[in-house]
């Protein structure tokens, strides 16, 4: 296989689509203490540890994604392999780090950005199929903002937090619904599969109206 399909497969397998919505979050974000070229190293920092989570998460499910037959996965799809996520996740993480901690962010950006990867990476290793799988995107996305306004020797805003917190869990379930027939059939039951379509989607509905509240209330 020629090196541009291999790129563009591991791009898709970091989950692509909220790789740049996170992305496009920290940047605008990180502008508003930052410079536009310090905005930029952080949002490299940030894209590199979604790419630890969305990497993992492809491998880690990889048994799963393969038995329900899910051809839109990279891995299961073949357009790449099991090695090249073994080598290019730990590549990822050592360069979430460097980029951190030489950029911006510092030494305690770089710690907040690490509790937050590890907090997702929990989440793939066995949370998602619990009551509290909503819990890590609680925690990973509200520290990202805690990352940034830390590592100006600002304190966060609540208001800014709290909505990103608020919309991330949104975001859990809805991604969910798509795949709950699946996901019950491999007896994945984190809370969006226990309270299935319609439930999740009357808490997502509540959570995007907390967070619009969030935002006009501050």
């Amino acid at each position: 296989m020629s090196l541009i399909p291999k790129v563009l497969a591991l791009v898709k397998a970091t989950h692509f689509g909220p790789t740049l919505i996170v992305a496009s979050a920290t940047f605008i974000l990180a502008q508003t203490e930052f410079s536009n070229a310090a905005s930029f190293e952080i949002t490299l920092a940030i894209v590199a540890g979604q790419c630890v989570v969305g990497w993992s998460n492809d491998l880690i499910d990889f048994p799963l994604d393969s038995s329900a037959a899910r051809k839109n996965k990279p891995l299961v799809a073949g357009t790449i392999s099991k090695e090249s996520l073994a080598v290019a996740i730990p590549t990822a993480l050592v360069l979430a780090i460097l980029l951190s901690y030489f950029g911006p962010l510092g030494f305690k950006g770089t710690m907040i950005h690490l509790i937050g990867i590890a907090s997702a990476s929990l989440y793939n290793l066995g949370l998602k199929s619990t009551l509290i799988s909503v819990v890590p995107y609680a925690i990973s996305f509200g520290l990202l903002p805690w990352a940034i306004y830390v590592a100006a020797n600002k304190r966060v805003p609540a208001w800014i937090y709290l909505g990103f917190m608020l919309f991330a869990c949104a975001f859990h379930f809805l991604n969910v619904v798509k795949d709950m027939e699946s996901d019950r059939l491999l007896n994945i039951a984190g809370l969006p599969q226990r309270l299935g379509k319609s439930g999740s989607l009357v808490a997502a509905l509540l959570l995007v109206g907390l967070g619009c509240w969030d935002i006009l209330a501050r």
